[in-house]
């Protein structure tokens, strides 16, 4: 089993951070560990708490806040949602609804991650 965990850029509305992203298409959300919030921003509250399993038997942690975020992959701008996890064995993590979102490939062969330039244009009508 590969693992690809990388750099990457984020920008909240109070700074910017590089993070070691690990890319994980078995997490369904994307996740961060608020240890980092205090350089990026503050996060909200997502109104009822959520109840997240582990991989541990029984074992869940509650989410009570999320934060937007914008973050680079090859210099392309992304944007998306992560929820703020206590005790997070990783600074952040990518999961597959932000995977799929931007139509971002995992190259597992090469250790890279590619995303199309494309995708993450805005179209002004």
């Amino acid at each position: 089993m590969s693992v690809i965990k990388l750099p990457l850029l984020y920008v909240g509305s109070e700074g910017e951070r590089r993070l070691y992203t690990l890319f994980d298409s078995g997490a369904n959300l994307s996740c961060i560990n608020p240890d980092f919030l205090n350089e990026l921003g503050t996060p909200s509250g997502i109104g009822r708490e959520r109840k997240i399993a582990t991989a541990s038997e029984g074992h869940f942690i509650i989410i009570k806040e999320r934060i937007l975020l914008d973050f680079y992959i090859e210099d392309v701008l992304l944007s998306d949602e992560f929820l703020v996890v206590p005790g997070l064995s990783e600074e952040a993590i990518i999961g597959a609804a932000t995977l799929q979102k931007w139509r971002i490939k995992l190259d597992f062969e090469h250790d890279t991650v590619h995303v199309d330039p494309k995708v993450a244009k805005m179209q002004l009508i």
